[in-house]
C-alpha cells in the first residue's frame, strides 16, 4: 500500500512538473528548479483621496452702523463639519502633492433678532512629505470664497441674504498615513489653516421704525480641522 501511495505522489509532482514547465524546470544533475511568476502592479504616480472630518473655527464679528461700531462677537472652537477630494501625485518615494476641493461649515448663530451662517468653499494647492514610518507633514495655500448669510424677519432688502468675497487660505498640515492594501491607504490628517474673512452689509427695520444699514464682517478666520480620509493610489 505504501509502494503505491508514493508512486501516485511521485507521478503527481512528476505530471505537475511538466504541466507547469515555466515554473519547475530540471537540471542537467536531475535536481528540480522552482522558479517563480510573480507579476507586480505597477503604479503610475497618480492618486486621490475622499476625506471627511470636523473643524474648529476661530473668529470675531464686528458689527457697525452708519461706519459706527456697535458691538463685538468672539467666536471660539465653533465645531462644524467639513470635507473634500484631493487628487494628486507621487514624485519619488517621499514627496507627493495634490489639488484639494473642500468645503467647511454651515456656521450658524442666532442674536439681535436675525440669524448668521457661515460657510467656506476653498480650493487648495498641497505638498506633502512621508516618512517611512506612516508620518507626513505638509503645507499649502490656494483660494477661498468665505460666504456669510444674514436672516430674519428685521431685514428689508430680502434679495441681498447671500455674500460672498475672494480671498485666501493658508495652512500647515500633520498626519499619519497606513496602507491598507497595495492601493488603498488610510489617511489620518490634522491641520492649523488661515483663511481670509467676509463682509455683509444689510437694511433693516430699526425700533424706532426707521430703516438703517447694518454691517456684519468677520475677521480673519482660524481653522483647526481633524479629517479621516481614503486614499487610492492608481
Amino acid at each position: 500500500m505504501k509502494k503505491i501511495i508514493s508512486f501516485i505522489a511521485i507521478c503527481a509532482a512528476t505530471t505537475s512538473a511538466y504541466a507547469a514547465p515555466q515554473l519547475v524546470r530540471r537540471s542537467s544533475n536531475n535536481a528540480y528548479r522552482v522558479t517563480y511568476d510573480y507579476t507586480d502592479k505597477a503604479k503610475n504616480g497618480w492618486y486621490m483621496t475622499g476625506r471627511v472630518g470636523v473643524s474648529f473655527l476661530n473668529f470675531k464679528n464686528k458689527y457697525s452702523e452708519s461706519g459706527v461700531n456697535v458691538g463685538d462677537d468672539k467666536y471660539s472652537s465653533e465645531s462644524v463639519f467639513n470635507a473634500g477630494l484631493a487628487v494628486g501625485h507621487r514624485f519619488g518615494h517621499f514627496v507627493r502633492a495634490d489639488v484639494e476641493a473642500g468645503y467647511i461649515g454651515n456656521f450658524t448663530d442666532k442674536d439681535e433678532g436675525f440669524e448668521y451662517t457661515l460657510s467656506v468653499p476653498y480650493l487648495m494647492a498641497n505638498v506633502y512629505y512621508d516618512f517611512l514610518n506612516g508620518i507626513y507633514i505638509g503645507v499649502g495655500a490656494g483660494a477661498a470664497l468665505p460666504t456669510m448669510q444674514l436672516d430674519g424677519s428685521v431685514f428689508v432688502d430680502n434679495g441681498n441674504r447671500k455674500e460672498r468675497e475672494f480671498g485666501g487660505i493658508g495652512g500647515i498640515s500633520l498626519g499619519f498615513a497606513h496602507k491598507m492594501d497595495d492601493n488603498i491607504i488610510l489617511d489620518l490628517r490634522y491641520r492649523l489653516a488661515g483663511i481670509t474673512g467676509v463682509k455683509h452689509k444689510r437694511s433693516y427695520v430699526h425700533e424706532d421704525s426707521t430703516v438703517h444699514d447694518v454691517t456684519v464682517k468677520t475677521d480673519f478666520i482660524m481653522d483647526n480641522s481633524i479629517s479621516l480620509g481614503i486614499r487610492y493610489e492608481f
